[in-house]
């Protein structure tokens, strides 16, 4: 029998429609039998309606009602009442009104569920990505799938209107090193050669430059071999921007007003018209990391000068040890980072317990922390000034601590009673610094500092351009090898790398790093000595990026660009932790689908196909 068809969703009547007759096309959200009359929420995509079956309803139609269970798909047909005012239901955007049946037709059954589909499922995450097809039938899930569809053609329609061009690129591409693995692409007419999958259209992006595009964007998918986490998925959607003829203050005004305009048209959400600026050495310095959470303060300090005129002889040995490595570096023209003790104060938690402070101590240890100090300021029993008690506070005000330590640490802390100080020392300074920066950020969520509705965004400027690999004994670059160095670092690149600050920036939003980019080299020579400061030598250069120095020959541009993350930005709109929460059909976090049980083995035919042999780990042949 042929289906009746809808004349109207599930969310689009009101009291306006009541008198009319209608058919409805969707799902049992639920089913309430009161006596002789039953009740059913029917859903779509577009909402829910009350659909009533009445006392007096033909035997035939109540049959049909009797046999529904959650999730059957039918149509229903019948007449728009508006409710009784006791009887409205504030909750539903259509509570107004509710269909009376006159015909029931079940289009499909549905077998018992593995878990409600409801507001929001409470399944564990592996068996709702088993069965995603459901999972995106939630309420929640919806919502966040229109989100992001909001948000892409919010970005779409802002970048058009600016003139841009949305082009795509290759997904097939030359496998290039460029920080993660690549996903390969075996060929099957080239036997022994590869495609790889782009990690990102950087270098087709420049060459669209060259090509005279001036403005390009593309919502583009990119793929990296590598593990996969909260905010990281092995194939992911970046907002792919590159403009020539531009400085950095020009691409991020750009920003700003593309994310003015989709937080306001998505969310009705007003951001400040500029982000704030903050140096990258400033942020490891007060907040311990280069993509801090801004919505709230908690500024670590250095406390080193007072750790020096205490009797903290570990405190003490760090800065020194540090001091010592950094002129022996100096003196082989190597930068070098000094010790560091660095404090945080946390206000009204003197009443931390010992096993709370030992929480924070172990997320401290993660980043190569030694130990976690730590302080309480409590109130003098004579009603003087504050002192210090327990934990370290003997170093600070005991037998061999200068005269005057304490009160002058409480006043430089802006402690009072009834606060809590943490420290962290090491011989290198980023280690103390972003070691208290976790145990910050792990505070920030354990006091419920972050509010997922509020959205603080920051520019990180001035990165270094260059970071020395202990390991193999050279220089890398901090991000990429096509990034400018700041002009005014031109003519020192090779005799101190270490200090020099590259022409790149990244957009932090809540503690994520939502967006990194750069204004690009466009010099073949100076692309040359980039490569020559990182040991990759000319002919290295030459096979795996010669397309583009090539391209830089004829003519090429000054410009920039830069790639915020579609997927990490509707997440964090959302008020989520985890991509996978605003991603269709993503992986788990071990980069599988448990839903089409993906990657899997393939035939023998295929593999001949291609020339390819697979070589098993020893562990999978026992």
């Amino acid at each position: 029998m042929e289906y009746q068809k809808r004349t109207t969703t599930c969310g689009a009547l009101r009291a306006r429609d009541a008198g009319q007759t209608v058919v409805l096309n969707g799902w049992v959200h639920r089913k309430r039998d009161h006596g002789p009359i039953c009740f059913i929420n029917l859903r779509d995509r577009y909402g829910i309606t009350q659909v009533v079956v009445e006392a007096d309803a033909a035997a035939e139609l109540k049959a049909s009602a009797a046999e529904l269970k959650f999730e059957y798909c039918i149509a229903v047909r019948g007449k728009v009442r508006a409710r009784p005012g006791n009887m409205l239901n504030k909750d539903m955007d259509t509570g107004e009104v509710e269909i009376v049946a006159d015909s029931i037709q079940v289009l499909t059954r549905c077998e018992t569920l593995p878990f409600m589909i409801d507001e929001k499922s409470d399944a564990k995450e592996d068996l709702r990505l088993k069965y995603r097809y459901l999972d995106l039938r939630s309420l929640s899930m919806q919502r966040k799938i229109q989100l992001r569809h909001k948000v892409a053609f919010s970005v779409r329609e802002y970048l058009t209107e600016k003139g841009f061009y949305e082009i795509e690129t290759p997904t097939f591409i030359k496998s290039t090193p460029e920080g993660a693995r690549d996903y390969l692409v075996p060929s099957r007419l080239y036997p022994g050669k590869f495609y790889a999958l782009p990690q990102s259209p950087q270098l087709y992006k420049q060459l669209l430059m060259v090509s005279g595009m001036d403005k390009y964007f593309q919502l583009a998918r990119c793929y990296r071999d590598e593990d996969a986490r909260g905010d990281r998925q092995p194939e992911f959607t970046q907002i792919d921007i590159e403009m020539s003829f531009v400085k950095r203050d020009d691409i991020l005004e750009l920003v700003e007003g593309m994310l003015g305009q989709v937080f306001q048209k998505t969310l009705g959400v007003d951001l400040p018209a500029k982000f704030r600026r903050i140096a990258y050495d400033d942020s490891i310095e007060l907040y311990g990391s280069d993509k801090p959470d801004l919505r709230f303060e908690m500024e670590m300090k250095d406390a080193s000068a007072y750790a020096l005129r205490s009797s903290f002889q570990a405190f003490k040995d760090a800065i020194a040890e540090g001091a010592t490595r950094k002129a022996a570096d100096s003196s082989k023209g190597v930068s070098s980072q000094d010790g560091a003790v660095k404090a945080l104060l946390v206000p009204g938690k003197a009443d931390y317990s010992r096993k709370q402070i030992e929480e924070l101590e172990a997320a401290a240890k993660i980043y190569r922390a030694k130990g976690l100090a730590w302080m309480k300021v409590v109130a003098a029993a004579d009603g003087g000034d504050a002192k210090l008690e327990g934990g370290a506070s003997k170093f600070f005000s005991g037998e061999g601590a200068a005269p005057g330590l304490e009160p002058e640490l409480i006043a430089f802390l802006g402690a009072k009673a009834g606060d809590l100080i943490l420290m962290v020392a090491d011989s290198k300074r980023k280690v103390a610094c972003t070691a208290l920066g976790a145990v910050r950020s792990k505070l920030g969520k354990d006091l419920g500092f972050c509010d997922p509705k509020a959205f603080e965004f920051a520019w990180i400027v001035d990165f270094p351009m260059f970071e020395y690999n202990e390991e193999e004994q050279k220089w890398d670059t901090a991000h990429h090898m096509f990034t400018m160095p700041q002009e005014k670092y031109h003519d020192t690149l090779e005799s101190d790398p270490g200090s020099v600050k590259g022409d790149l920036y990244d957009l932090v939003l809540n503690g994520f790093e939502l967006a990194s980019g750069s204004i690009r080299i466009h010099d073949s020579a100076l692309q040359k000595r980039i490569f020559q400061i990182v040991g990759f030598d000319e002919a290295e250069g030459m096979k795996k990026f010669g397309f583009l120095t090539e391209a830089f020959k004829y003519g090429a541009p000054p410009h920039g660009g830069i790639a915020p993350g579609l997927d990490r930005l509707v997440m964090l709109m959302a008020g989520e932790t985890s991509i996978k929460e605003v991603i269709a059909f993503p992986k788990n976090s071990f980069a599988v689908n448990p839903m089409d049980d993906c990657p899997n083995e393939v035939d023998q035919k295929q593999l001949d196909e291609l020339h390819l042999q697979i070589k098993y780990p020893e562990e999978k042949k026992q």
